[in-house]
């Protein structure tokens, strides 16, 4: 099904006895695959009797040759359950680490906090590097606002330059979350372990193609009107991600942390922190060297780190 798909992804019109000669079967074998694209990857395919079969747009694949020779090795799949599951197999069998996963779709891409991260097919990025780590704990102090960091950078590089951050591991423009990050753990955090950096950056996907997700979003295409090579963002990802985490290795979350909140969003804004049953109310005052949230709640500086928080403005419905 992928060799008929790289024939189409240029959006033209192809003959059906055209793409059964390129792949070398018969034409009610290409109709076959044809009905596949629709009903497995939910790819509408337009068919015009004299002119053939085409894409409803134009798509451009992953290319896991070229992103392999820029960086650390590069795997790209057709399709996965969650890439950063994938990795963490991957870890179980003893893959040699640095490497990265990349999938065209996720079926049960997973966010923070249990939520599913919405994944059609070759639209968005789905990401996964897995880094080893040691030296304890203290080497992964503000790791996921790191990456963010990373992930303006390479974002904003492909002039989306509204994108902004919002603690500790959203992406959002004009209030819209456009990426995210999801950071997980193999082995032992207090000696030797390893970190799955997940990220998700909504791309081409356009609004009505996820009526399921339950909070505002957007695109990089959406904001740009036009669509984005996700080669050439993955390209940028990856270069601005190699100098972050070398700096951080070096010297540490305390080296970046004004940038980071120079990229906060709501720096000095009033939120809303929800922690289990608990909610606070305060004033943004940054992240402090540990990337913790520091509020100031009823004239007390507090400070608050944790995967399960999560973070409002204090007027938002």
């Amino acid at each position: 099904m992928l060799p008929l798909l790289r024939l189409l992804q240029d959006g033209r019109f192809h003959s059906g006895e055209a793409l059964g000669a390129a792949l070398g079967i018969s034409r009610a074998a290409v109709w076959k695959q044809l009905r596949s694209l629709e009903a497995e990857l939910g790819l509408p395919v337009y068919k015009v009797r004299g002119r053939g079969y085409r894409l409803a747009s134009p798509l451009r694949l992953l290319d896991e040759r070229k992103l392999s020779e820029e960086a650390w090795p590069v795997s790209v799949l057709h399709s996965v359950d969650s890439t950063n599951s994938e990795a963490l197999r991957r870890l179980e069998a003893a893959q040699s680490v640095p490497f990265s996963v990349l999938a065209e779709r996720q079926t049960a891409g997973r966010g923070r906090r249990g939520r599913t991260w919405i994944s059609p097919f070759a639209e968005n990025l789905y990401y996964s590097l897995v880094l080893r780590v040691e030296g304890g704990m203290r080497q992964l102090e503000g790791l996921s606002l790191v990456v963010g960091l990373a992930l303006v950078r390479a974002i904003r590089g492909m002039g989306v330059e509204g994108v902004g951050l919002k603690w500790p591991n959203d992406l959002l423009v004009d209030g819209r979350k456009i990426a995210g990050i999801l950071l997980e753990l193999s082995g032992d955090p207090a000696d030797v372990c390893h970190v799955v950096i997940g990220i998700g950056v909504n791309v081409n996907m356009m609004p009505g193609q996820a009526s399921t997700i339950d909070q505002p979003w957007t695109s990089m295409r959406a904001v740009l009107g036009c669509g984005v090579d996700r080669n050439e963002l993955v390209s940028g990802l990856n270069k601005q991600l190699m100098g972050y985490l070398s700096l951080h290795q070096q010297r540490g979350f305390s080296a970046l942390l004004e940038e980071w909140q120079g990229c906060h969003l709501w720096q000095g804004r009033q939120v809303r922190l929800t922690a289990g049953a608990q909610e606070i109310v305060g004033v943004v005052l940054g992240v402090d060297v540990t990337g913790a949230l520091r509020l100031l709640v009823d004239g007390v500086e507090r400070h608050f780190s944790g995967g399960e928080l999560s973070l409002r403005l204090s007027d938002d419905s």
